[in-house]
């Protein structure tokens, strides 16, 4: 046992490096894409054309991965055009409605408010996620997510008679502002939940749900410009009226950002991203454009980080009392043949060849089900066990 963890030990280096390099590049393209997009994108650039080149861009970026992957013949042999439906088409639809509405936003809003009314996306997430999937928040989350909600109230209050104090016009900054970014908030939340399900039930790989997602998005925008006015627009002064050079930065910016998330998401939490991003939108706001973040935003900032870092740290528990035995195989998990003397012989096959929930309910709690759908990395065991600390090593019945 003590020669199996030379090799993984050094193996982990480098994964932390990349996890380390994926965060960063996250955290930069996160709170950089407001104030980018505000600068590079002329307020008389076609929404409809940005979203679409965004989404082209994505397949281009997911197809690069997966071909330096070696996986491509591999994914694409096992494709079919039922399951990509059932599992791709309404969060694609979904999140096309969505970056047309950020797209909308980013041009209304200057950037940290815009990127910290973009985080009551986490609230939507848990509610859909509930609904969905059954995901409980624990005690702490629910006054996290309250935490989120005092915020973007007090931003949107904020914004609004800031505005109409100065001049602006409040209810234009509401209507193409404050809404737009908060219903793509809940769509957001609810696509989220689709994929999430997408990727637990139907077992999609995150690279094929971004090619997926994006031909679909694209092809359902392409079937609205028949009658919406951006359609109209295209045809009368053309695909990239109003673009420049600079233009295809926040859109490539954008393609790559969404294949960092599933990276992250895959490797790590999300919520020290989210926080960071906060602060660099903040500071570049500051050094690019000379403009401090207002009382607003200096009230509500510290509420979206505390919010994100309480619902990240307490995830909802289930509380267990367990054998010194038991945290011994969660600590340190034995090879299958050792395994299979304390279990029954269905445990050991779900062990190799987990099944699906529909298979392993017959035989499982529901609490069991639920890691085997979440399958997260198992780093702690304790008296009071939460969904993000026991899975990959599954709960075994008591000693036969």
């Amino acid at each position: 046992m003590g020669s199996s963890a030379t090799p993984s030990t050094a193996a982990s280096a480098p994964g932390r490096r990349k996890v380390a390099l994926y965060l960063a590049l996250l955290t930069l393209q996160y709170g950089a894409q407001p104030l980018i997009s505000k600068r590079f994108v002329r307020q008389e650039v076609i929404v409809t054309t940005l979203v679409l080149s965004i989404e082209v861009a994505k397949v281009i970026c997911a197809v690069i991965l997966l071909v330096a992957e070696g996986s491509l013949k591999k994914q694409f042999n096992n494709w079919s055009i039922t399951r990509s439906l059932t599992a791709s088409g309404l969060p694609a639809a979904i999140y096309a409605l969505q970056n047309s509405l950020l797209q909308i936003s980013y041009k209304n809003l200057d950037s940290l408010t815009f990127s910290i009314l973009n985080q009551t996306k986490l609230l939507f997430t848990a509610f859909f996620t509930y609904l969905i999937l059954g995901q409980k928040q624990s005690p702490k989350q629910i006054f996290a997510l309250t935490l989120l909600i005092a915020a973007a109230v007090l931003l949107s209050i904020g914004e609004s008679s800031s505005k109409g104090s100065g001049g602006g016009n409040s209810d234009y900054i509401l209507l193409y502002g404050i809404i737009p970014v908060t219903v793509a908030s809940v769509l957001s939340g609810l696509a989220s939940s689709l994929c999430q399900w997408a990727s637990q039930v139907k077992k999609h790989t995150s690279y094929m749900m971004t090619i997926e997602m994006s031909f679909i998005g694209s092809m359902c925008l392409l079937a609205s410009t028949s009658q919406s006015p951006d359609g109209e627009a295209i045809r009368k002064h053309g695909f990239f009226h109003e673009w420049t050079l600079l233009t295809v930065v926040p859109v490539l910016m954008n393609a790559v950002g969404g294949i960092l998330v599933g990276l992250v998401t895959t490797y790590a939490g999300g919520g020290f991203v989210i926080v960071s991003a906060l602060l660099v939108t903040a500071l570049l706001q500051f050094i690019f454009d000379g403009k401090p973040p207002s009382l607003y935003c200096l009230i509500a900032l510290p509420l979206v980080m505390t919010s994100i870092f309480i619902y990240q740290k307490y995830p909802y528990a289930i509380r267990l009392f367990l054998p010194s035995w038991y945290c011994y195989y969660f600590l340190n998990p034995l090879p299958y043949q050792a395994i299979r003397l304390f279990l029954p012989s269905w445990h050991c096959y779900y062990f190799l060849n987990p099944l699906p929930y529909q298979a392993i309910r017959l035989f499982l709690p529901s609490w069991h089900c639920y890691y085997f759908l979440n399958p997260l990395p198992c780093q702690v065991c304790t008296t009071e066990l939460s969904l993000t600390e026991i899975s990959v090593m599954t709960i075994p019945p008591r000693l036969q």
